[in-house]
């Protein structure tokens, strides 16, 4: 998954960005919100807190390295190396704690907080995304 997400991040530098493609991955993953529908799923609100605000924190470095520029009067995402270390370095925090924490905290439960992880780290990534889009399309308009 993480390589997929690494060729997709690429090929899209290639093409000019628009708000569908910045909205639209936080919009279908949210399906995935239909697990806790499933007792197995469901988190406690410590988990759930936990969860969120290591999202939040993980969001960051991805804020950090997406920024947009303009070519050709049209906008696109600017392509960052260190975005694929961050991607990778992210994996490999998540595949470890996962190890860790599969010994104390049930499977579903644990599926739950790290979806909620993704979901939290995915969300304000988009919306930092979408602000500086917007800003980029004002300049180009004027």
């Amino acid at each position: 998954m993480a390589l997929f997400v690494m060729v997709v991040r690429q090929r899209a530098a290639k093409q000019p960005a628009s708000v569908k493609k910045i909205i639209l991955p936080p919009v279908f993953m949210s399906t995935g919100a239909f697990m806790f529908v499933f007792p197995i799923f469901r988190v406690t609100p410590m988990e759930i807190l936990e969860a969120v605000i290591l999202g939040a924190f993980f969001s960051i470095f991805l804020i950090k390295t997406s920024s947009f520029e303009i070519k050709e009067n049209k906008i696109y995402l600017k392509r960052s190396k260190a975005f694929i270390f961050i991607l990778i370095g992210l994996l490999v925090i998540r595949i470890v704690m996962k190890s860790f924490l599969s010994n104390s905290i049930d499977v579903g439960q644990l599926s739950g907080m790290f979806w909620i992880l993704a979901f939290s780290m995915i969300v304000p990534w988009r919306i930092a995304m979408y602000v500086k889009f917007k800003k980029l399309e004002s300049k180009l308009a004027i």
